[in-house]
């Protein structure tokens, strides 16, 4: 897969804010485990879930059930994922990251229970600035999340450097201004629209400088 870092190497960040299914840890397992058993409880084909990845999960179901039937429904499948973390991993890379951008942000589309208990599961650290489902009106690919990210770490949203896997992350990156560095994780590079790629977060080098966060292709 191809590693296009060009549009970072002269530049520098004031902030790293991070996806986590698929770009920090590896969750799918459990959330297609999870969703499949969702679905067919609630006769929804899993043809209506394709490509809903990265989006949160009241969205998701608001597209596909009436509204009546939202407020169990998401409540089933929130029990369910809490119930299974089995499988979580950290991605390559995902640690060795997180420590050296650090002060940090996860912003993910998942419930904040959700996403402590897949950084535990995962063993990854807590970062500074959690932003998740709960916290926000609009999720990706709303900018929302990734300005309620910048704004707690008190960075601009514009020197931010957002790193995502999905389509709909991506596009919330860049409705925020930061630039963008797209990971393999659930979709194809090649599907990925972003100013920057690498296949995981092991092929990237951030270095803390005193006037930011640097980012280069990992020597091997």
């Amino acid at each position: 897969m191809p590693i296009t870092l060009d549009a970072l190497l002269d530049r520098t960040f004031a902030a790293a804010l991070f996806d986590m299914d698929g770009t920090l840890v590896d969750s799918t397992p459990a959330v297609v485990r999870c969703w499949t058993r969702w679905a067919q409880e609630h006769g929804v084909p899993d043809a209506a879930l394709v490509n809903t990845h990265g989006r949160p999960a009241v969205e998701i179901i608001a597209d596909v059930l009436p509204p009546d039937r939202v407020p169990a429904a998401l409540a089933r499948i929130v029990a369910l994922e809490l119930a299974d973390t089995d499988g979580v991993v950290p991605l390559p890379g995902a640690l060795d990251a997180l420590r050296a951008t650090a002060p940090a942000a996860i912003v993910t589309s998942c419930t904040r229970d959700l996403a402590l208990a897949r950084i535990a599961a995962a063993g990854l650290p807590v970062p500074a600035v959690l932003v998740t489902a709960d916290d926000v009106r609009a999720g990706k690919p709303a900018p929302e999340p990734f300005l309620l990210a910048a704004d707690r770490l008190g960075v601009d949203p514009t020197g931010c450097l957002v790193v995502e896997d999905a389509p709909a992350g991506l596009a919330a990156g860049r409705a925020a201004g930061a630039t963008t560095l797209a990971v393999a994780g659930t979709h194809a590079l090649a599907d990925l629209t972003a100013d920057a790629h690498a296949p995981d977060l092991s092929h990237v080098h951030f270095v803390m400088s005193p006037t930011g966060i640097r980012a280069a292709v990992r020597a091997t």
